[in-house]
């Protein structure tokens, strides 16, 4: 689940003060956890970028590090405070922020000599505390800061946050805990950001947050005027104003609400990706029922159908839960047989894990971790299967696609149906002397294995006709 962004100091150094009054001063980076982390991260360089600090790419040339942690399950905990314990072992000036954060006791508990401890997006308080034990040194002459802001991604896509906190009671998260309830971004300012964003070259905008599809609820849908239309603060109407742009619009982290079947046109008429990323979490009404999982009382597959009728080119993907305490034998058959009905594109399941402060934890029946682990196997072992056959059918199929890197004697690229990091690629192995990362090319899709395709170029793309 967790993972280090590109900011993050690789080298063994030793901690640099040395000139540290003849440059600016450096904040080296750790980002771990989701995108909406990363984008946390990315407004938090952005910031101090703007106050004259650089970004250190190595815990040598760093004066302070923010380590940006995530806190959702154990696992991702302890990476955090293994990465908090690199990172004072490496350097010695520490300053923690992020979803673990929000629980700063198990922090110190182990970490006792970190500086500061603030809680997630909390941009304010990691930039005081950064400013307090490194104080900026501002030149307006010398630091300057592209409209679009700091980021680390790749050049041409990036995550939109929309939106933060969580109005969901999910039984075993505790993000509402950590990062607060349901907290919109009015819809013009998101919209001019990702204006800025693909006037700097972004191809690709991945709109994030917890519940994509609640966007605007706490703003009672607020309406705002971009361009001189007036655009309400809702799912839909986000949909349609990034659809103006001419980018990839890829939707994330999306309930499965009846208000989003509206959204479904705009797809069959590509103003959005025909893309969404449904955290289902299991196909039994009774473990959803446990789970509290939004909608669980709505028939998802009758949606489905729906979905697919109105546009056939739909790609869904979605992650699951295994083993979730109660969980009989009984009811994961009906997990198995949910998903062998829904014929999803893309799969992901985890073994269900208890995370300190979820109400999970105090329902009866935990399921064995052999039971678990067999029951993870035979999820992965049909959702494989299923994968499969759905890249088979794309064989001899032409489709447009982005390339994301070029190593060696390969190109890696991805079509509408593939999301950056969580999906599967397009391998290009042959003709790729012209390709780079950030292209457009058209292929043919020559090969399929379980989760990647291959594909034969056809032709690069010029950006009028890769927007059409």
């Amino acid at each position: 689940m967790a993972g280090r962004s590109t900011a993050h100091p690789r080298n063994r150094p030793q901690p640099n003060r040395a000139g540290a009054r003849r440059r600016p001063p450096k904040v080296g980076f750790v980002s771990l956890g989701c995108p909406k982390a990363l984008v946390d991260s990315e407004r938090i360089l952005t910031q101090l970028r703007a106050e004259g600090y650089e970004v250190a790419p190595t815990y040598e040339a760093a004066d302070v590090v923010v380590v940006n942690t995530c806190g959702f399950i154990d696992a991702a905990v302890d990476e955090s405070l293994d990465a908090i314990g690199e990172a004072l072992s490496r350097h010695g000036r520490v300053i923690v922020t992020g979803c673990l954060g929000a629980r700063p006791e198990r922090i110190l508990e182990r970490h006792p000599r970190v500086l500061k401890v603030t809680g997630p997006h909390a941009y304010e308080d990691v930039v005081g505390a950064v400013h307090e034990h490194l104080p900026p040194r501002h030149d307006p002459f010398l630091d300057l800061v592209p409209p679009q802001g700091v980021r680390l991604t790749p050049r041409h896509y990036a995550y939109l946050k929309i939106a933060e906190g969580c109005n969901n009671r999910c039984s075993f998260c505790i993000i509402p805990s950590m990062r607060g309830r349901l907290v919109s971004r009015p819809i013009d300012a998101v919209l001019r950001e990702a204006e800025r964003l693909t006037a700097a070259g972004v191809k690709e905008l991945l709109v994030i947050s917890q519940d994509t599809s609640a966007y605007g609820a706490d703003l009672r849908y607020a309406p705002r005027s971009w361009h001189g239309t007036e655009y309400a603060t809702r799912f839909l109407d986000l949909a349609r104003g990034l659809g103006e742009l001419g980018v990839w619009v890829r939707l994330h982290y999306v309930y499965p609400y009846p208000h989003v079947d509206a959204v479904i046109p705009l797809m069959a008429e590509r103003r959005v990706l025909p893309y969404l990323d449904i955290p289902f979490q299991h196909g039994s009404p009774a473990v959803l029922k446990r789970m509290r999982r939004p909608a669980h009382a709505e028939d998802t597959l009758a949606r489905i159908r729906g979905w697919r009728r109105d546009c056939p080119d739909l790609t869904l993907r979605s992650t699951f839960i295994v083993g979730f305490p109660g969980e009989t034998e009984a009811e994961f058959a009906e997990l198995l047989a949910w998903l062998e009905e829904a014929q999803l594109d893309r799969v992901g399941c985890f073994k269900y894990s208890p995370v300190e402060g979820a109400a999970a934890n105090a329902l009866p029946g935990h399921v064995p971790a052999e039971v678990q682990e067999e029951r993870y196997a035979r999820f992965m072992e049909r959702a494989a299967a299923m994968s499969s056959r759905k890249l088979a059918a794309r064989v001899g199929r032409r489709m447009r696609v982005v390339v994301d890197e070029v190593s060696g004697n390969v190109a890696l690229a991805r079509s509408e149906a593939e999301a950056p990091q969580i999906d599967g690629v397009v391998r290009i192995e042959k003709n790729i002397a012209r390709l780079r990362a950030g292209v457009w090319a058209d292929v043919e899709i020559v090969a399929a294995d379980t989760y990647d395709l291959t594909g034969r170029l056809t032709d690069l793309v010029g950006e009028a006709a890769a927007n059409r």
